[in-house]
Formats: structure tokens, sequence, C-alpha cells
């Protein structure tokens, strides 16, 4: 999760913009959610057939009427082997909730990777997090067939997922605004707007914000975002 950024020798000393507060200097950094540790880990190649193979009966059959049994005839191991690997569904579910976000993240950091310049990376952060969300194939088949499942996750109990976009937002817009170019604003704060949009659009597509055209997606960024960190402004 670690992009490395462009260092350019410009001090942070311009005031922030209004209703952006900026963070106090010296101020401990926020604790980061243990699911967001495990998020950040480096994936680990073994078992990375169990968890695809997880991962594709989830798409064919929906969770919930995945057996342990059906995910092991895929991977191509006994039933015994897979409990002795993960204990319940749950675990296993869990397991590759914390795989596709490890793609999700990569997938940011790669497309951070080919820009170059403050604005046009804060740009890319937004356009990869609100389309790596609104566009994960699996997220939308539960919405659509087990929303019972998953909707009470992502609206009246999301606290822990909002946590965890704001917790990787965050510390991406603390190495933008350390490496110059921007005023000095509360990173958090900004963090936290972007993670509620992201997953309000993953929510309801549909609407004036785009989502799936990425050259659309940069204009709307470059137009609001931006401004509220006092890029271009």
């Amino acid at each position: 999760m670690n992009v490395p950024v462009r260092t350019v020798a410009v001090p942070l000393r311009a005031a922030h913009p209004p209703g952006v507060r900026a963070e106090t200097t010296g101020d401990p950094m926020p604790t980061v959610p243990p699911m967001l540790q495990r998020i950040l880990e480096k994936p680990v190649a073994d078992g990375e057939k169990l968890l695809e193979s997880a991962l594709s009966a989830f798409l064919d059959f929906g969770i919930k009427r995945t057996s342990m049994g059906e995910i092991a005839r895929r991977a191509g191991i006994s039933p015994a082997t897979l409990y002795r690997r993960f204990e319940s569904k749950n675990d296993l579910v869990e397991a590759v909730s914390v795989r596709e976000a490890q793609r999700f993240v990569a997938a940011i950091d790669r497309q951070v990777h080919i820009v170059s310049g403050t604005d046009d990376q804060l740009v890319e952060i937004f356009v990869a997090f609100i389309g790596a969300i609104a566009g994960n194939e699996l997220l939308r088949r539960l919405l659509r067939t087990e929303p019972d499942l998953i909707l009470p996750r992502l609206t009246t109990d999301a606290g822990p997922i909002l946590a965890v976009g704001r917790g990787y937002l965050a510390e991406k817009l603390r190495e933008l605004r350390a490496a110059g170019g921007t005023h000095d604003f509360d990173a958090d704060l900004v963090a936290e707007i972007m993670a509620r949009l992201a997953l309000s659009l993953a929510l309801t597509p549909d609407g004036l914000i785009p989502v799936s055209d990425q050259d659309a997606a940069r204009e709307f960024a470059r137009r609001t975002l931006l401004p509220m960190v006092g890029v271009g402004v």
C-alpha cells in the first residue's frame, strides 16, 4: 500500500482551504484498524488456488448457497483438508474478502504509479478507489442476490468498512501532502469524504457522478476533490 511518491522540495506553509481544517502537527497517527493491517500485509501465494476456488463458487452461487464441500471440490482437496485450513465458512469468506481488498489496493497502486505530479496522483487515487469498489464483481453479485447479507455491513453497520477505507486513503493523502505541492489539509477528513462517496456510489451507481467513465470521473475529481485539498485553486 505504500506508493512511492516523487519528492518535491516545496514546504507546506500555505493556508488550508476553508472548511477543511488542517491537522495539528505532532498529533499521534490514527490507529490502523486490524483488518487494514491484514490487507496491507504482503499477499501469501500459498492457498491462492483455494481462495480463487472459493471466490468462483461465491460468484456462481452466492455466499449462503455455497457449501464448503463445493469449494473443496473446486480446489481439488478434501473437505477435511479445507476445514484444517479454515474452521468455518465465515473464516473463509473473510480470507477471500482480504485477498480481494489486497488486489484492490494493488490496482490503485499501479494506477497511481503511471502518473506524476501531486494533483494527477490525487485524481488517480480517487478514480481508482471509486472505480474498484463500484466495479467489484463479488460486491455487485451480493448486492443483487443477497442484499440481506451485505447491505447491513454497507449501511447501518458500515463503521468498520469506512474505518478501513478512511485509514487507507488517509495514508495515501499524507504521502502526497508530505511530497509537497498542496496546502496543509486534514488527510483524515478528506479520506472520510472520499470513502463515504465511494461507498454511496457502490450502493447507488446511477446518478450525475460518473463511475464507469474514467475520463469523466477524473474531470469530476478535478472540479471537486482538488479544490478541497488546495490544489488547482
